[in-house]
């Protein structure tokens, strides 16, 4: 562990560091198809059921109850047919006392009618219908209110989201929600960086590819990132960057700058802004260097520059940052239990991030360790599809083992 005193145990951060944060990103009211993938700032509640009226479950004769007592194959019970509903149907006709009206699945029940008899059950003779057996009330039919009942909640105040949210939000009539506005600044530092634009870069420079990966991942939790550009070598100039981003962002995230070398200017840069809690480096198996800090309640999140370890930070400290000032929770990633190829050696007392290459053979699933140290081998990330996490109390697994992998891309 050269250069850092002590690494502080990740829970133990993630718990100094969130319980801090005080902020709480501002609201905006969004149209409710371009929701998707934020994260609702107030309860919306159903201004109307669904459906508005009962209607029916399938396709067949709309009846009354009562009037099929007693019906069976051998002796069906004949009812005037009196019409048709379709979906859309305007005009509600009426069922009487032995009458039947034909409906179509999603057709208003006629008024009189409390059942349905589906055509399988049923034959058309002239213009009366026989059914061949009794139905109890409500029988294939759709109730009012049953999908959901007016003042219901039906999206809860730090829910994101999803495709089917919009579905139901569009079918109550609801055509904006409100969102929060999580606005993130990211700020590169190290005097080696270029942008994408200026490759290929010249020699002994590097291409600012952290950048790009962070922002994805961060909009990926509906986050507005604003990239302000790669800050140099200088403690100064990150000081007054870092500050400036504080007035007018709900996160600040920069990257690189944050180990124990001399150019590495970020621990200063946020120790002069006094912060409430200063965390300087983790527990983590690539990662270490990540760093976090909260500062008049905001957090300012000191990640890697190196790619694999800026993804463990993000999953470390920002991830679990914007989850909190939402009021989100983290939504379960899909994991498979898989056998290793081979030994994966951990140290005890850090919690370590091994990539995997998940794959079938003979049935079986098995995980190939891609890397273990490195924590720049970006190409790991596409090469592998899983993603074993290896607890502070192990020294690794054996050959053979079975464990726990999440997947991160297909199986092979």
């Amino acid at each position: 562990m050269r250069g850092f005193k002590s690494l502080t145990p990740i829970r133990e951060a993630q718990r100094a560091l969130l319980e801090r944060i005080n902020h709480t990103p501002t609201e905006t009211e969004t149209p409710t198809p371009e929701a998707v993938g934020k994260v609702a700032s107030r309860d919306v509640v159903a201004p109307m059921d669904i459906p508005p009226f009962d209607r029916a479950a399938f396709d067949g004769y709309a009846v009354r109850a009562e009037d099929t007592i007693g019906a069976s194959r051998t002796s069906p019970i004949m009812l005037k047919l009196v019409g048709r509903h379709t979906p859309g149907s305007g005009q509600l006709a009426e069922v009487g006392q032995g009458e039947a009206v034909e409906v179509a699945t999603g057709a208003p029940l006629p008024r009189g009618a409390d059942a349905v008899v589906p055509y399988e059950e049923s034959t058309v003779r002239g213009g009366y219908v026989e059914i061949y057996r009794a139905v109890p009330k409500y029988y294939y039919v759709s109730r009012r209110g049953e999908d959901v009942a007016r003042g219901e909640v039906v999206v809860r105040r730090g829910r994101r989201i999803k495709p089917w949210d919009v579905g139901v939000l569009a079918s109550l009539g609801i055509k904006k929600i409100y969102v929060y506005r999580a606005r993130a600044a990211l700020i590169s530092t190290g005097g080696e960086l270029v942008e994408l634009d200026d490759a290929p870069p010249p020699p002994g420079k590097i291409i600012n590819s952290t950048r790009h990966m962070l922002t994805k991942l961060m909009e990926g939790l509906g986050v507005e990132v604003a990239y302000l550009g790669i800050a140099p070598d200088d403690v100064d100039y990150i000081y007054q960057k870092i500050r400036e981003a504080l007035q007018h962002y709900d996160v600040v995230v920069t990257t690189g700058g944050v180990s124990v070398g001399e150019p590495d200017y970020v621990i200063p840069a946020v120790s002069r802004l006094n912060p409430e809690v200063l965390i300087h480096g983790v527990a983590a198996r690539p990662g270490r260097p990540n760093s976090a800090a909260v500062v008049s309640g905001k957090p300012v999140l000191m990640l890697s520059g190196f790619p694999v370890a800026a993804v463990v930070g993000f999953e470390i400290f920002v991830k679990p940052t914007i989850l909190k000032m939402v009021g989100a929770r983290e939504e379960p990633a899909p994991t498979v239990r898989a056998v290793l190829t081979r030994r994966v050696t951990t140290p005890i007392n850090v919690r370590s991030f091994v990539r995997v290459h998940l794959f079938y053979r003979n049935g079986k699933l098995y995980a190939e360790p891609l890397a273990v140290n490195g924590s720049g081998v970006l190409s790991t990330l596409t090469r592998g599809n899983g993603l074993l996490i290896v607890p502070e109390n192990r020294e690794g697994y054996d050959e053979g083992d079975e464990v726990e992998v999440i997947v991160l891309n297909p199986i092979d």
